[in-house]
């Protein structure tokens, strides 16, 4: 299937996907690289929708926001493999717009904290950015980026994002992931436009 940036399919064109990414593991499960992955269970909290493990190597609950049909997923393939799980999701509940797909993530690029969204650009040599538009063969898709600042040298780059965050810094991340959902749950709720104004100026 090849993915297009249209809005014409068939049997629901209006579904979002919606993916957290991360890496699998209770190891991982509190470290800065896995603030996507949290961001979509506390999403699926508030519904009260459980992940379940699908074939498509995700956990995944499907849910409404209002009125839309949203598919909430997690990959369970380590961050540098998530296309392997978002390309076969999307061709699953035949996904072809790209800006029904939301993937959350970790920014480097932003200060711990902030979170931003925007559709396509570059991936700022994110891996799991990469792997996904590997397979959707596009960068057209939403992000939702949450900052975690940069390390004091490229040498601690795999500690930064692999290490369980400090107890004071991870009540910063506590709040971004909140806003990170509410801006998920905005695009799907009132659009693009309306998410970037409200979500954008913090």
């Amino acid at each position: 299937m090849a993915f297009r940036r249209t809005s014409n399919d068939s049997g629901g064109a209006q579904r979002f996907v919606i993916v957290g990414l991360g890496n699998p593991g209770k190891e991982y499960a509190h470290t800065r690289h896995n603030i996507g992955q949290n961001t979509v269970e506390l999403l699926a909290s508030r519904k009260s929708s459980k992940l379940k493990s699908t074939r498509d190597r995700a956990l995944v609950a499907e849910t409404h926001f209002d009125a839309v049909p949203v598919v909430l997923a997690v990959p369970i393939t380590f961050m540098n493999d998530s296309g392997e799980a978002v390309g076969p999701l999307c061709r699953r509940f035949k996904i072809s717009d790209m800006t029904k797909i939301i993937v959350v993530h970790d920014e480097l690029d932003l200060e711990p904290g902030v979170v931003r969204i925007k559709q396509g650009g570059g991936l700022a040599g994110h891996n799991g950015l990469s792997s996904i538009s590997h397979h959707l063969k596009t960068n057209d898709y939403i992000r939702i980026r949450i900052g975690i600042g940069k390390p004091h040298s490229k040498q601690q780059g795999a500690d930064h994002v692999l290490n369980r965050v400090p107890a004071a810094e991870r009540k910063i991340f506590d709040v971004a992931i909140a806003i990170a959902a509410d801006a998920a749950e905005l695009i799907v709720t009132s659009g693009l436009d309306v998410a970037m104004q409200r979500i954008n100026i913090r």
